[in-house]
């Protein structure tokens, strides 16, 4: 006769949060463990790709992991991805270029 497996948490049922694995134990029982739910990457708030260099940790871990582990030693490091960041700095670099020229023109025409 196979052996009776039941939850060891208050939730009964088989939702995403209470996912569980069979495990044989060291005195011959099968019970369940209890699997943590999967961590995702942060995300680049621009673009939206991984970023690289982060863990994949649930909100709670990451709140426990230090300030080093959770940014990248860049401006806008831990939020926003290399390719953007550069696209911003180019960007900023041509309107303040693009005033400069229109400056000129206007003492030009003055």
């Amino acid at each position: 006769m196979v052996q009776r497996l039941v939850y060891r948490r208050h939730n009964g049922y088989n939702t995403r949060s209470n996912r569980v694995k069979i495990v044989k134990t060291p005195g011959g029982r099968l019970v369940y463990h209890h699997i943590k739910k999967a961590g995702t990457v942060p995300k680049c708030g621009d673009c939206g790709t991984k970023l690289l260099g982060l863990p994949a940790m649930r909100p709670i871990e990451l709140s426990r992991i230090s300030k080093r582990q959770k940014t990248v030693n860049r401006a806008y490091g831990g939020n926003r991805c290399a390719k953007c960041v550069r696209n911003r700095i180019v960007r900023a670099f041509l309107i303040e270029e693009q005033k400069i020229v229109k400056k000129m023109i206007r003492a030009q025409q003055a």
